[in-house]
């Protein structure tokens, strides 16, 4: 009996070549090596969260559930997953459309922080997460948007200098602030305000201005220390030393522990006295069972992540797209050395998470969030590129 052959579907054929096609320009539009960089970051961050994760599950286990060791390391996974998800719809977007998810994700969590007060849980004494089923903390989530909010508005500017858009930041930021204290959360009011003052004067600020910003952020420093009980103890202990067992001094001697080559995969032991292995003090875990050569190369990393997102920049003409781009650089970067120098003891404890290698449910999304919309905003064709360079290479010769 002959077999018929199944009629092609034009419409189903259609949509496969267009969705290719999709796949193809993004592919050739995207920042290929800041892609490859994060990549390598959630690879690493895999097998660090594998290494911190029996400490903390021995750590958090009752006499009712004790708690399996790779406990942390299995949610983790999963919450690499719904990042990687995010980061790739996030990349795939138009800079006009990842500019508008941007500007109403920073307005609806601006809203949340508002909540957070009123209704919000309090864990370890902060109130800094929403429940509706899941665990929201407003914090982590308006990193991705607050770069592009404050470019948007920055980048008016050039469309009409008359628009007071500095005093708008400030305001903008002034609200955020004590939103943030509110909680309390001085480390990322602290992040939140340099990505604010790194935007500010690459937009060109008038130094009197300037001037004001530094005044009223050592004014919020002095209130809030005086204010702020946890804050104030902890930069106490910074400045005039604590205890043998103070959190940072744990963190630096456990990073210390393993040399420059480490003592191996779930070899370490100083580890297991660290009150956060799997998320603020997991450089440290890396430091201890896989040395200090890792440390650096994670550094290396970073370094590279930040310098390809400049160069990407250099011949941009574009003003929010160099505004946002670098607002998603410095809060990228400054958390990433903020939480690096806690665990070298050089800087306050803060705890912060370790961008893309600690574990973290909402941190860990928002962060993968944060990479596809810098991604998407640093698109780039890259035939008009070249295009460009030609045209400008002929003018030169001529």
């Amino acid at each position: 009996m002959a077999m018929i052959a199944p009629v092609p579907n034009p419409s189903l054929q259609r949509y496969n070549r267009n969705r290719r096609s999709q796949l193809a320009v993004w592919w050739q539009e995207i920042d290929r090596g800041t892609l490859i960089l994060v990549l390598i970051l959630m690879a690493i961050g895999c097998i660090a969260v594998a290494a911190g994760s029996p400490a903390s599950s021995r750590r958090l286990s009752t006499a009712q559930e004790k708690l399996p060791a790779l406990h942390f390391f299995y949610l983790h996974m999963r919450w690499q997953i719904f990042g990687l998800g995010a980061m790739f719809w996030a990349s795939s977007l138009t800079k006009d459309s990842a500019r508008r998810c941007g500007i109403l994700l920073a307005g609806a969590m601006l809203f949340a922080l508002m909540l957070v007060p009123v209704v919000g849980s309090e864990v370890n004494g902060a109130r800094r997460w929403l429940r509706f089923g899941i665990s929201l903390q407003p914090s982590e989530f308006l990193k991705c948007g607050y770069p592009i909010l404050l470019a948007w508005i920055l980048s008016w500017r050039a469309r009409d200098p008359q628009i007071p858009v500095v005093a708008i930041c400030f305001g903008l930021m002034g609200l955020l602030g004590a939103l943030l204290m509110l909680q309390p959360d001085f480390g990322s009011t602290m992040l939140f305000s340099g990505t604010f003052l790194a935007l500010i004067l690459l937009s060109g600020i008038d130094l009197k201005k300037l001037g004001a910003f530094f005044a009223a952020g050592l004014g919020g420093l002095v209130v809030m220390y005086f204010t702020y009980d946890n804050g104030r103890n902890r930069i106490d202990n910074f400045l005039f030393g604590g205890s043998a067992f103070d959190q940072v001094d744990l963190a630096q001697r456990t990073l210390l522990n393993g040399g420059w080559r480490g003592l191996g995969f779930w070899m370490g032991t100083r580890k297991l006295a660290l009150p956060e292995a799997h998320t603020d003090y997991i450089f440290s875990v890396i430091g201890e069972e896989f040395g200090l050569l890792a440390c650096m190369i994670i550094v290396v990393l970073y370094l590279a992540i930040l310098t390809r997102v400049i160069l990407r920049l250099v011949d941009e003409e574009d003003l929010f797209t160099v505004l946002a781009a670098s607002g998603f650089a410095a809060q990228f970067g400054g958390q990433a050395f903020i939480n690096i120098l806690v665990n070298l003891q050089l800087f306050p404890s803060k705890g912060m998470t370790l961008p893309l290698i600690s574990y973290g449910g909402s941190s860990t999304v928002a962060m993968c969030l944060c990479i596809g919309l810098l991604l998407a905003i640093t698109r780039r064709n890259p035939f008009i590129k070249r295009e460009k360079f030609n045209l400008r290479s002929i003018g030169d010769i001529a």
